[in-house]
């Protein structure tokens, strides 16, 4: 199965923040034996935002969605989800109890009455009302949940709190996949080559060796090799070794030079 990523915010695409969930979601699926496949970046417009939910839910891929789950003007995720579903929007009955839960908690931390009628506390209700259907996802930091549909996982724009609930997900419901067909890449600096030069070699390897992917990385001025191709094969680890051998046997021919060589 593919694995996709939908980070929300404007203040990613504005720039006010630097996304992190990106590499530490790949970091989090290598550890694991498995690969991301896509990722769209997407701003609080409920509009966008439906349109590619509609698209998360029809893809039949595993997707993370971070971000937009809270219960402020410009979180949309939430709403987004229910209207891409075509599904009502319902307060989750274990959402609510482990957000009264966190009510308690913080009252009585901070040495006040547990009111849970006050009108902040019945506001905070709204970040447990998911789509109909939704399953939670637990939070460790703060017990606010998280909610999965199918084979879409909302969990929240922060760090802290979303990479602990994706490595759950990961593990309670994809454990099966882990490792089951691990992902490596083989490659080699090549010198005094160029792209199109190589590129029929490259259409050979992938002909010959079905699920492999060559991938071309050139490079001017890296500085430690100069002007350069990173050129190598990925794919499924019990058909790469041979593939990789038959992109060396071919630059071989081609007589440029090699330097190099990389496993990933």
């Amino acid at each position: 199965m593919n694995f996709g990523l939908i980070i929300i915010g404007d203040e990613i695409l504005s720039g006010k923040r630097q996304d992190k969930h990106l590499p530490k979601v790949i970091e989090l699926l290598a550890a694991r034996g498995l690969a991301l496949s896509w990722a769209r970046y997407v701003g609080d417009d409920p509009a966008r935002i439906v349109a590619d939910l509609k698209d998360a839910f029809a893809s039949g891929d595993i997707v993370v969605s971070c971000g937009g789950i809270g219960a402020t003007p410009d979180d949309h995720t939430r709403q987004s989800a229910a209207r891409a579903l075509g599904r009502p929007l319902v307060l989750h009955p274990e959402a609510r109890e482990l957000i009264l839960e966190r009510m308690r908690d913080v009252a009585a931390e901070q040495g006040r009455p547990y009111e849970p009628d006050r009108p902040d506390n019945v506001h905070r209700l709204n970040m447990g009302v998911f789509p109909e259907g939704a399953a939670i996802i637990p939070n460790p930091y703060n017990k606010i949940p998280g909610f999965s549909i199918d084979h879409v996982h909302f969990v929240p724009g922060f760090p802290v709190m979303a990479w602990p609930m994706i490595e759950w997900v990961l593990d309670r419901h994809y454990a099966a996949l882990h490792r089951a067909h691990e992902v490596r890449e083989r490659s080699v600096v090549v010198f005094g080559a160029m792209e199109a030069t190589l590129t029929p070699l490259m259409e050979a390897i992938e002909a010959r060796h079905p699920g492999i992917k060559v991938f071309s990385l050139p490079s001017v001025d890296h500085p430690v090799h100069g002007r350069h191709i990173e050129l190598g094969v990925k794919g499924d680890a019990a058909t790469l070794d041979a593939a990789y051998a038959d992109l060396l046997a071919g630059l071989r021919e081609f007589g440029v030079g090699l330097g190099p060589e990389m496993v990933r």
